[in-house]
């Protein structure tokens, strides 16, 4: 069996999120993706009530602002609290069992981490992002492969989905039922799909949060 995985997508109750309860069901009941990781920004709580609703397709996650950059932790059981170190975030992630996971990285438009910092954590690292669907001014894939063949640590293809059409274009296929043990390894021979979604859906963000704001208003 083949299932399709995206470790890297936000909800609405990210700032800028805006993949809702109803399109994450419907990607897996449609077969548009098999597994999903919600990594909300700094907050696990929407996932935590969806993977009580949708069972294992769901994988609780979080995007942790650390002070120089994102980390994303997989796996989690608490929420990681946004302002830490790189180093301190690790061992939040850790004390859960969960698993690192680095999104985006050297990005400086959307706070990746650079090559000194991934290099000063390289021994705590699980996955990398080699490919993110939203990387479209400023593309990072081919320096994140070379970094990750070096450093031997296994790549991953993730949409960074901030709506429904983002979901389902940039994954990652792997050939077993994921879990917090399995996961690793099974995206360490994973085929990754980086097919780009359509322009506006790397446009959500933008588009979420002035819907947002006015909203509120």
């Amino acid at each position: 069996m083949k299932y399709k995985i995206d470790l890297h997508t936000h909800s609405t109750v990210s700032h800028d999120g805006g993949v809702s309860r109803e399109s994450y069901r419907k990607a897996l009941d449609t077969g548009i993706l098999d597994y999903i990781a919600v990594t909300d920004h700094n907050t696990i709580d929407f996932a935590q009530k969806l993977r009580s609703e949708l069972g294992d397709h769901i994988i609780v996650g979080e995007e942790i602002m650390t002070t120089i950059g994102e980390i994303v932790g997989l796996y989690l059981n608490e929420t990681i609290p946004g302002g830490l170190s790189p180093e301190q975030t690790i061992s939040k992630i850790r004390e859960q069992n969960g698993i690192v996971y680095i999104p985006h990285p050297f990005e400086t438009i959307r706070k990746g981490l650079h090559p000194q910092v991934l290099d000063e954590i390289v021994d705590e690292i699980d996955i990398i992002e080699i490919c993110n669907g939203r990387a479209f001014v400023q593309d990072r894939s081919k320096q994140a492969v070379v970094w990750a063949k070096i450093n031997q640590k296994p790549g991953a293809a993730s949409s960074d989905a901030h709506g429904f059409h983002g979901l389902g274009k940039t994954y990652s296929q792997i050939t077993d039922i994921p879990n917090r043990e399995n996961l690793v390894s099974l995206i360490s021979s994973c085929v990754p799909n980086a097919e780009r979604p359509k322009f506006r859906a790397i446009l959500y963000p933008k588009y979420n949060k002035i819907k947002k704001k006015i909203g509120k208003t």
